[in-house]
């Protein structure tokens, strides 16, 4: 009668630690393999992670933003850029901060629409389509 071979049965538990690890698990009095094993497991390559990095901190947008601010001291009357700065920008508004309501009702009365026009002609049409201003 022939018999079934025997097959291969992995051992139970851990596996056993090398030489160096036992000596290292020895000296630090405490045995890092399986946490070292762990984390060498989730490590991915800078490539791979950037663009999800900088998706999160809406790299582009800020990017944009500090663009807008470039624009703005370099277009706008440095009396006014003195008193007012952009502060945001979301769905083609600019949100401006003014110093005080001074400013807020000099700009908002006579410089709103030559300011918005300077932008727009720096920055496009589409991009910037209405301002905002509020005191901060």
């Amino acid at each position: 009668m022939l018999r079934k071979p025997a097959s291969f049965m992995p051992a139970k538990g851990a596996p056993r630690a090398s030489a160096q690890e036992r000596v290292l698990a020895q000296w630090r009095g405490v045995n890092l393999a399986p946490r070292e094993l762990e984390t060498k497991s989730r490590a991915r390559a800078v490539g791979n992670v950037l663009p999800d990095v900088l998706k999160s901190i809406r790299f582009e947008q800020r990017a944009g933003e500090t663009e807008i601010v470039k624009i703005w001291n370099a277009t706008i009357d440095p009396t006014v850029a003195a008193h007012a700065q952009p502060t945001g920008l979301h769905n083609g508004t600019l949100f401006v901060t003014v110093d005080n309501n001074v400013w807020l009702s000099d700009i908002v009365r006579w410089r709103r629409v030559e300011i918005l026009k300077r932008i727009q002609a720096a920055v496009g049409m589409t991009r910037i389509q209405k301002i905002s201003f509020r005191v901060g």
